[in-house]
């Protein structure tokens, strides 16, 4: 990685407002912590606002503009990728957003790398969501995003069917299904729930609270231990 590609890419990872320390940053970047070190002072120098110092860590003061971003052809290949993906197995906002972003992206891109937006080294098969997981998906992710309480009329695998409400908390994406994270109050746990599994589905006008133990770090923290 040429050094100017490795200071950019300490500034986007110092811009996430995590404080990462020289080590971390080291590993990320394959280079040894005496070269971040002396990339900070660099950076610093040049006017980066980056708060902390050895030892303890670094991060990006809020406020600061990173420089308008560009991409090497691996990346770009990733980013279609992605869109690919989430045209084919979104909802039709989700898949909206990925038209966008590709737009976005070949507005800004100098002619050489242009091609790459085009490429078909990755393929996608043209297989997509029915309308109906498509909608059932989108209405989950409003729920997410404004954090509702949704109700849930749910078939399991054996056709049995509940009416529940849920927090929902995270959506999983497995390939060619996605998998709802919640928290059930029906049965007071977490719960999953296959999105092709709802048979129907309401946003509640009302929110859920931020309680310990039913949090999404919660959810995913046992799901790491299951």
């Amino acid at each position: 990685m040429r050094p100017a590609d490795r200071l950019f890419q300490i500034v986007l990872l110092l811009g996430r407002g995590r404080v990462l320390t020289a080590r971390i940053l080291a590993e990320r970047l394959e280079v040894s912590e005496r070269t971040i070190y002396r990339d900070i002072q660099d950076l610093v120098a040049s006017g980066v606002p980056i708060a902390g110092e050895a030892g303890v860590g670094y991060v990006l003061r809020r406020g600061y503009q990173v420089p308008p971003l560009m991409f090497n052809e691996e990346e770009l290949q990733a980013l279609v990728f992605g869109a690919d993906v989430a045209k084919s197995w979104g909802d039709s906002e989700m898949a909206r957003a990925a038209d966008s972003i590709l737009a976005k992206i070949d507005a800004v891109l100098p002619e050489r790398l242009r091609p790459a937006l085009d490429t078909h080294r990755l393929v996608v098969p043209d297989t997509h969501m029915t309308e109906r997981s498509s909608q059932m998906l989108g209405d989950v992710r409003d729920g997410i995003n404004r954090g509702m309480r949704l109700f849930l009329d749910y078939q399991d695998a054996t056709e049995q069917s509940t009416e529940r409400i849920v927090w929902p908390l995270t959506l999983l994406y497995w390939g060619k299904s996605w998998t709802l994270g919640a928290w059930c109050e029906l049965r007071q746990a977490f719960r999953s729930f296959r999105i092709d599994r709802i048979q129907t589905l309401n946003v509640l006008n009302s929110s859920f609270p931020d309680e310990p133990g039913k949090r999404l770090e919660d959810y995913l923290s046992g799901a790491a231990r299951g």
